[in-house]
């Protein structure tokens, strides 16, 4: 046997966060389209138990962030203040401020609902936040989503270089969030599937170029069609690929499985 270092010490203790459907809704110039509000997007804490990659949607510069910021362990404060701490430690001097789903995915515990409106702190902060601790709920999400491993952004990669910002595709990603929510709580992994499905229909349409982009060497939507043929529902963990979110009651070749920190 090899002696060296537990896993913790080598990638830390901090959490990691998974967010599913809803993505996007978190950003201003999105939410002040939808003519439906409050949009809602799904976000989930991990537990560190593998490294994921860097650039792929976990939050993992957000993560870094907070490991400097907190001496690499998530202190035991109000998490709604912490949020307010992390996103003004990440986001000072940036022109493009990353959306308060990382802070927030990163910091609360469980599954969270989390619904974003223009008029209400200028979108850049939910109105609400509601959470899901059950451990029978996160166990049976845990069984059905499997992360594949697809591909990093590549570097200088821009997901914003075509807008079609039409209000009726806003509302439909905002409630491909609820939709999403509201399956896992009833543990419908059908309904969980089609919710991501739509939510990958929303940013093709919305933002294109997070599912297709020159730098992009991977085709992100033939792979994705594939899958979601397959399986009730598939979607990227965020812009460029990263991890294909793949949910399935049966086991997913080459699938791994996350463990949601509550």
């Amino acid at each position: 046997m090899v002696e060296g270092a537990d896993l913790s010490d080598v990638i830390g203790k901090f959490p990691y966060r998974m967010a599913l459907a809803g993505g996007w809704i978190d950003q201003p110039f999105v939410s002040r389209l939808n003519p439906q509000p409050p949009g809602t997007m799904v976000v989930v804490a991990l537990e560190p138990t593998f490294r994921y990659m860097d650039r792929a949607g976990m939050a993992t510069s957000t993560r870094k962030v907070a490991m400097q910021l907190w001496n690499g362990s998530l202190p035991e404060r109000d998490p709604a203040l912490l949020v307010r701490e992390l996103y003004a430690e990440e986001n000072q001097d940036k022109p493009e401020p990353s959306g308060s789903q990382d802070m927030i995915g990163l910091v609360y515990p469980g599954i969270n609902r989390l619904d974003y409106e223009a008029d209400f702190e200028g979108g850049y902060f939910p109105r609400q936040i509601e959470s899901c601790r059950d451990p029978v709920t996160t166990g049976w999400l845990e069984e059905v989503v499997h992360l594949l491993p697809v591909t990093q952004r590549p570097a200088g990669y821009n997901p914003l270089g075509r807008q079609n910002l039409d209000p009726e595709w806003v509302r439909r990603l905002g409630h491909s969030g609820k939709d999403c929510y509201a399956a896992i709580l009833e543990r419908d992994v059908q309904a969980l599937g089609a919710s991501l499905n739509e939510c990958m229909c929303c940013w093709e349409a919305l933002l294109p170029q997070t599912v297709c982009h020159p730098a992009i060497t991977v085709d992100l939507m033939a792979l994705l069609h594939s899958y979601q043929r397959r399986y009730p529902g598939a979607m990227y963990s965020g812009c460029g690929g990263g991890y294909l979110y793949v949910v399935s009651e049966e086991p997913v070749a080459g699938g791994i499985r996350a463990k949601v920190r509550v």
